[in-house]
């Protein structure tokens, strides 16, 4: 288990972060940076997390605390890389923007950075509240879900886009059983190899545009 795990883990984070390099050098207007930065930045932060969690199995140690600060970290990671496919969104398809929306977006933004940020949730201990997985994971599904209903709205526009809101959609449904009761059910931080899977294959269709335009 711990072999399997760790090597899925590793080469996801390869996976990630030579992609999202690559997607930066070969498409280097506003698409592109923000394709490629938001991969980068989702593989960097998930690293916090995953790097520690391999470590744990085969290093003797107290990991007890980084496995925290990974967490939070990935917390926060997670939401800036929804925030920049929100940014994407607009560039992608030409969109005018509205600045009622764009508030919204950033205010959930962040509302759920202070959240995660608040000591009520025991990072250090690695002891998550499931009440606080709840509270801090509120603002976290609504920005999903703008970008789930923005991108599913223009699906038929761009072939290569069509199942980004598919994937997002997976993602969140495989994510949230994790964030909030796995601490009291450890057998669901499984789900977070199919959801992990969903962003590989968000970021494949990154990679495809960014050949496609390049």
């Amino acid at each position: 288990m711990k072999y399997g795990e760790s090597a899925f883990d590793i080469v996801y984070l390869l996976f990630a972060i030579i992609m999202g390099v690559s997607i930066l050098r070969k498409r280097r207007d506003a698409v592109g940076r923000l394709m490629g930065g938001a991969v980068v930045v989702l593989g960097c932060g998930d690293a916090f997390h995953l790097i520690p969690r391999v470590l744990n199995y085969f290093v003797n140690g107290d990991f007890g605390p980084w496995l925290g600060i990974g967490k939070l970290v990935t917390s926060v990671t997670m939401t800036v890389f929804y925030l920049m496919l929100y940014r994407l969104w607009l560039r992608v398809y030409g969109e005018t923007e509205n600045k009622k929306l764009t508030f919204a977006v950033y205010g959930l933004t962040a509302l759920r950075v202070v959240l995660c940020l608040l000591p009520q949730n025991r990072w250090l201990e690695n002891e998550g509240s499931v009440l606080w997985g709840v509270i801090r994971n509120v603002p976290f599904v609504a920005l999903g879900c703008v970008d789930v209903w923005l991108y599913y709205r223009k699906r038929e526009a761009l072939p290569t886009f069509r199942f980004v809101w598919l994937l997002i959609t997976l993602s969140f449904l495989f994510y949230m059983p994790v964030a909030v009761a796995a601490s009291l059910v450890p057998m669901l931080g499984m789900l977070m190899l199919p959801k992990t899977v969903c962003y590989m294959l968000l970021v494949w269709v990154f990679w495809q545009e960014a050949r496609r335009t390049a």
